[in-house]
């Protein structure tokens, strides 16, 4: 059985990997952003100075298979912003609170049909009818949860309370069915496919994490007492 793990990256090594990843996936795979806009063959825009970034790597050979970011607050503000209307905006909470997770790509040779399907497609299924998301290793979506374990730690290390997030559907209900809870807080758009924004809060994510799936719970709060 293939192992992962995963990491905050912190070298500018590292970072040239997960622009090419990037590319691969959103400029080659999906056409999610123009290639002609990113030369070398490397996706990045000027969030990614003001992001924390995260890797999901095998563990045996170290290859690079995922990440995702942080986008915090900067002078450019966060591409939630200018790309969606919100209707619930967070008005009484201090912006430095506040990260936006995106840039989620995960190799193509390590996604599943299903991963595929939720993370990038739009689906049109309701809630009641999708699978539910197991606990058991071997069956669940183990790159998304590594990074968002990641995502969790590094925000109650930095002191975030709120998550910004434009997501598909897709995505949207399967961090549900982990428990993983967001609130949609505006039309969807088009924006790399159909999508929404939302927003999740840390602290409520917790409680309902800790109801829902309390194994998954352990698994954080484990996280975060080793850090």
């Amino acid at each position: 059985m293939i192992q992962f793990k995963f990491k905050k990256v912190t070298g500018e090594d590292e970072l040239k990997e997960i622009f090419t990843l990037r590319y691969k996936v959103y400029c080659e795979e999906w056409g999610f952003e123009k290639p002609s806009e990113h030369p070398g063959r490397r996706e990045f825009d000027e969030f990614d100075k003001h992001s924390i970034h995260f890797d999901a790597l095998e563990e045996d050979t170290n290859q690079l298979i995922g990440t995702v970011r942080i986008i915090l607050n900067s002078e450019k503000g966060f591409p939630i912003e200018r790309h969606c209307k919100i209707n619930t905006k967070l008005s009484h909470t201090k912006r430095d609170k506040i990260g936006e997770i995106s840039r989620l790509a995960i190799s193509k040779v390590y996604r599943r049909r299903l991963e595929d399907h939720f993370t990038y497609e739009t689906i049109t299924k309701s809630y009641q009818d999708l699978p539910k998301v197991p606990y058991d290793r071997r069956r669940r979506q183990e790159i998304v949860i590594g990074l968002y374990k990641c995502i969790y730690v590094e925000s109650k290390r930095i002191g975030l309370t709120h998550w910004y997030a434009i997501m598909g559907q897709g995505l949207f209900l399967l961090l549900q069915r982990m428990g993983i809870a967001f609130k949609s807080i505006g039309p969807e758009i088009n924006y790399h496919g159909v999508r929404k924004p939302y927003v999740g809060h840390v602290e409520e994510m917790e409680k309902t994490l800790s109801k829902e799936n309390p194994e998954l719970f352990k698994e954080f709060a484990g996280e975060l007492n080793s850090y």
